[in-house]
């Protein structure tokens, strides 16, 4: 890496006086670059013979194209390194040559011979990157040689490298369709592949080559489902919008089965329990014999399907939430439609974008499973900082939720909603306080009354959104509401928005008999403006002009008469043909008599009253989650949902020749290979951590996976682990017990052991207790026995009480021993059920973290006249300011004298410092002491803080002075957050140090100890166990500071900081070196 400079300096990086400097690196912004030395130096040093500039070069090449700059003219100089030896600079060029051989084919084609020695490669990732890059080269003439790769790749015996083929499949049919035949082959290989890998991949080729084939999923249909939970986020989404389809092809609709329901309840209930003794092969023959079911007792193999979704329902990708949302919506009984309502909640937390997208899936849903997202009302209520069309969404679903029993409460809102300064917010507010009207006849005359207030309003916007909404709702009673029409007359003269003056109007004409001396007024007026109005406005004058000349026309017959003549020359030609056909209909004629006697009945005819009806009424035809629905019309790729079968097709098809597949599969194998991992006992998991942390919720995936394989497993644990114990969950209920009862018993002997793998496994804990009532009663007793249980002499019982929360990584050490009893009770476990580590309110209420550096002195009493004070940083957020360091105060009076008004003088800070006094201390009695706490802005650096501690008499100048690790506070993120964080901050932004650890500071607990005593940081989860990975953020900048410690054998050990601090990273590094060594 320090070659590079070098050579550029060898090659005249500096200019000669007079000239201009060109820069050398084109990734550093392209300012001082020129055209024709541009790129050189790349050029120059990747036709070196040195391997380190030749990687170099291709580092900063593929930095540019992340950078979104053009490096298309580096081809050549590229491609000749595509046979380079050294195994990093062929995978840079394989990634450089994937983004440019589809513009650069020719080249490409040059260096066919060299891909395809790359397919042979021992390396997976060569082998996969040449496959990537021959199927980026859009050429025709090299479809064969496509077409045997992807079939040799498909046979791979790397995973990795079978799921880069399954994406080269697509490519190939887009470039050559009528290999089509051949790719259905290999998709079907590839299909029965029982790799979590190649199966998002190859499912997402079988929907885009071949849709239709449906029979090639027969077979597989319940390794997928099985599979589901162990995929990637992104081929859980396709998987899952697959496997909806299918299901709408195989499966009976169970909203049929449930007007069956009463016929033959017994026989549904007795005949489920058959069906769970006899296994799923009776079950489905006796689904299609039985159609009549309750909509729990369907087919076994549409129950597996949504069983296995269910868990993904808390998956931290909102992608795999609202594809199982719409999963359920589509599929499940609409007793069991209501699960996902909490999820898609959950995501209203999330960004705005996914806030658009979900909301618009629940306000399609809200119209047909109202009580679906009625307990979740006040989630839907409105900020002040959501974007428009949030709030525009969201009073869509409030309006679609609104019933007798909550009108009063989504009125209440839409009153205030009013207020807001969003105009177009305001306009959608008023509608749909239309609407609630409509809908809710009860308090019809209460939101009438409260747009007519709304009259007065002094927006204009506001006045005419009234108008048009009061013009709909008085439809329905017209005779009752004579004021209201009167009163709308009347504000023809203030309104100019068109459409509000043109639905005055048309209310006027409409029902004119009930004002019959306002309207030829208001006819007199709108004549007199006639040509002033807009297009709109000038059709209702026509309307209204021949309305009052059928009812009234002895005021009017000159009046109309002089409208028409206006209108009969107007630009617009609508208008000038309106007035024309009116005048034919209204005023007899000799040819026009006879239409002229049906004038009444065509223009006061009755009309029907409005349906105010929600746009989303007719989405749902739809299939949830799509870019069609989002659009509401069809884009190109969308597939409809098919509809429900009329009668079952055979069940049958979907078995296989060996029906318990997954006792056969590897997972079986490689739990013998791991067995000496595990303790004596088979059913026991030893004193292992992850053993401990989850008891029960293996036990609970035990007793409800019934299709033979571990579906609930959570996506977080480590994968090992999972696919060691997987089969475990295939025994019977009994059994599974038992393993709960052991489990309980290794439990008591290890209960105090701890490592970081806890951390891992405490999401998928927690996100499983929610899964059913049942497991929560399990943990809920579990946690009561441990409660019971003494604790062990060698464990800390504040370490031992809070690690039943799976928390135990986060607690600082130098939190003070409490008695088990004051930590964690039995509601409190209850309430923090389901909690993820991130949840910010969980952290303050259990962890009371104190600062390394305990109390220090501030003011000596001899130098203060008998006033001591001290000072120590509490490292708890400042009430007053959350970017301001919380500092408590200790005064003691030790003269024999009271010390009055005790307060802080004028201070003189340094730029950017800020200080938050402490309220005055009006008397300090002779050996008394008080406390009293400041906030101190220190501006994320070190410099002290300099003011005065003033009394009645006296003024002494003090100073505080922060250590680097008490100008931030903990964050809390998972192990993944973490690595993508670290990558943002590499290069000047990390700093690394090599230490020596000593015998003293080599076990867990006191590494952590002493590193969250010297910075104010929190543990971050950890795969492995001589690793630390700690992260905070500095209170007034709110940068991210990650500390690494990577603990090696011996005591050999490295520190890494990354912070855009570099200041804080340099210093924090020090101070923690010296805690650890010291």
């Amino acid at each position: 890496m320090s070659a590079a400079p070098a050579y550029s300096e060898d090659k005249g990086g500096s200019a000669g006086p007079g000239e201009p400097e060109y820069g050398h690196d084109p990734a550093s912004g392209g300012i001082f670059s020129s055209d024709y030395k541009r790129h050189d130096d790349l050029k120059e040093m990747l036709d070196t013979n040195k391997d380190s500039l030749k990687l170099e070069a291709m580092k900063r090449i593929v930095a540019m194209i992340a950078r979104g700059k053009n490096a298309s003219d580096l081809f050549p100089a590229v491609v000749k390194n595509v046979a380079c030896k050294n195994i990093e600079v062929k995978k840079l060029v394989y990634v450089y040559l994937v983004r440019y051989a589809e513009e650069q084919q020719d080249l490409a084609l040059l260096s066919i011979s060299t891909f395809q020695r790359g397919l042979k490669d021992p390396n997976q990732l060569i082998r996969a990157s040449a496959l990537r890059v021959l199927s980026s080269i859009r050429v025709p003439i090299i479809v064969p040689i496509m077409m045997l790769a992807i079939k040799e790749a498909a046979s791979d015996m790397s995973p990795y490298v079978r799921k880069t083929a399954a994406h080269a499949i697509p490519k190939l049919y887009s470039l050559d369709s009528d290999q089509k035949d051949q790719l259905i082959e290999v998709i079907e290989k590839l299909l029965a592949d029982k790799t979590t890998l190649v199966a998002g991949s190859v499912v997402m080729a079988f929907e885009e080559v071949c849709p239709e084939r449906i029979d090639l999923i027969h077979k597989n249909y319940r390794k997928l489902c099985n599979l589901l939970i162990d995929v990637e986020e992104w081929g859980q989404v396709v998987i899952i919008s697959m496997l909806t389809r299918y299901a709408r092809t195989q499966f009976l609709s169970p909203t049929q089965n449930e007007s069956l329901l009463e016929e033959s309840p017994e026989k549904a209930f007795y005949g489920s329990e058959e069906d769970e003794a006899k296994g799923p092969g009776s079950g489905e023959a006796a689904a299609a014999t039985l159609p009549a079911r309750k909509p729990y007792v369907m087919d076994p193999d549409h129950r597996l399907l949504l069983r296995n979704t269910k868990p993904l329902l808390q998956s931290r990708s909102a992608a795999v939430v609202m594809a199982v949302a719409q999963l359920y919506f589509h599929l499940a009984p609409k007793a069991e439609v209501g699960v996902i309502a909490k999820a898609l909640v959950r995501l209203l937390r999330s960004h705005s974008e996914v806030q658009y997208v979900v909301l618009q899936n629940v306000a399609t849903m809200s119209i047909k499973r109202r009580g679906m997202f009625e307990p979740y009302l006040k989630s839907f209520y409105i900020r002040s900082t959501d974007p428009t069309q949030i709030k525009i969404l969201k009073l869509e679903v409030l309006t679609n939720l609104a019933n007798e029993t909550n009108i009063p409460t989504v009125l209440r809102e839409f009153q205030t909603y009013i207020r807001s300064m969003d105009k177009d917010f305001v306009a959608a507010t008023i509608q749909a306080i239309g609407r609630c009207a409509t809908n809710i006849g009860r308090v019809r005359d209460t939101c009438l009354n409260g747009l007519v207030q709304l009259l007065s309003n002094r927006d204009e916007l506001v006045v005419a959104e009234s108008v048009v909404v009061i013009k709909k709702l008085l439809q329905m009673q017209p005779a009752q509401h004579e004021e209201i029409i009167k009163h709308l007359a009347k504000l023809t003269d203030n309104i100019q928005v068109p459409m509000a003056r043109a639905s005055i109007l048309w209310l006027i004409g409409e029902y004119c008999e009930h004002v019959p001396k306002i309207a030829p007024d208001v006819l007199r007026k709108m004549a007199k403006s006639f040509t002033a109005e807009e297009d709109i406005v000038k059709l209702q004058v026509i309307n209204l002009a021949a309305k009052l000349y059928l009812t009234n026309s002895k005021q009017t017959k000159l009046l109309t008469q002089y409208v028409l003549s206006l209108a009969k020359y107007d630009q617009n030609y609508d208008i000038r043909d309106r007035a024309r056909f009116t005048r034919q209909l209204i005023v007899p004629s000799e040819q026009g008599g006879a239409l002229s006697r049906h004038a009444k009945k065509l223009f006061l005819a009755p009309k029907p009253a409005p349906v105010l009806e929600s746009s989303f009424k007719d989405r749902d035809h739809f299939q949830l989650g799509s870019l069609s629905h989002l659009l509401n019309a069809k884009a190109t790729g969308y597939q409809e949902l098919p509809d429900w079968p009329e009668e079952a097709p055979d069940p049958s098809v979907r078995n296989v020749e060996v029906p318990e597949w997954t006792k056969c599969s590897s997972r079986e194998r490689r739990k013998e290979k791991e067995k000496p991992f595990y303790s004596d006992s088979e059913g026991e998991s030893g004193p292992t951590e992850s053993a401990d942390s989850e008891p029960e919720s293996e036990s609970e995936s035990d007793s409800e996976s019934g299709s033979g394989a571990s579906s609930s497993e959570s996506e977080d644990q480590d994968e090992e682990e999972d696919k060691g114990r997987g089969s475990e969950s295939e025994q019977s209920e009994d059994e599974g017990e038992k393993k709960t009862k052991k489990r309980k018993k290794v439990a008591e002997g290890h209960g105090e052991g701890s490592s970081s793998d806890e951390d891992s496994d405490s999401s998928s804990s927690s996100s499983e207790s929610e899964m059913t009532s049942e497991s929560e009663e399990e943990q809920a007793e579990a946690t009561l026995w441990r409660q019971k249980t003494p604790p062990s002499s060698k464990s800390t019982p504040a370490a031992k009480e809070i690690s039943l929360l799976d928390l135990e990584d986060f607690t600082p050490p130098s939190v003070q021993p409490v008695s088990p009893a004051t930590v964690v009770s039995a509601s409190l476990v209850a309430d923090l059920e389901g909690l993820t580590l991130t949840d910010s309110s969980l952290v303050p209420s259990l962890l009371s973290p104190v600062s390394s550096a305990g109390r220090q002195e501030l003011l000596h009493r001899v130098a203060g006249e008998g006033l001591a004070v001290d000072y120590a940083f509490s490292r708890q957020p400042f009430s007053g300011n959350p970017h301001m360091v919380s500092v408590h105060i200790y005064f003691s009076n030790s003269s024999e004298m009271p010390i009055r008004g005790l307060h802080v003088g004028t201070p003189k800070l340094p730029a950017g410092i800020s200080i938050q006094e402490f309220p005055e201390i009006e008397s300090l009695a002779p050996g008394e002491s008080t406390t009293a706490v400041m906030g101190i802005n220190f501006c994320d650096s070190t410099q002290a803080a300099n003011f005065q501690l003033c009394t009645q008499t006296r003024q002494f100048y003090v100073s505080i002075q922060p250590p680097v690790g008490e100008l931030m506070a903990p964050v809390f993120m998972s192990e993944n957050e973490f690595k993508k964080e670290q990558g943002k901050l590499m290069g000047m932004n990390e700093i690394t140090e090599k230490l020596a650890l000593p015998d003293s500071c080599r076990s867990d607990h006191v590494v952590v100890q002493r590193v969250t005593a010297t910075a104010n940081l929190g543990r971050v989860p950890c795969g492995t166990s001589d690793e630390y990975r700690f992260a905070g953020r500095t209170l007034t900048s709110g940068s991210l500071v990650l500390l690494t410690l990577d603990a090696r054998s011996a005591g050999a050990a490295q520190l890494t900081v990354n912070s855009e601090k570099m200041v804080i990273g340099t210093m924090l590094v020090k101070d923690v070196i010296q805690a650890l060594t010291q």
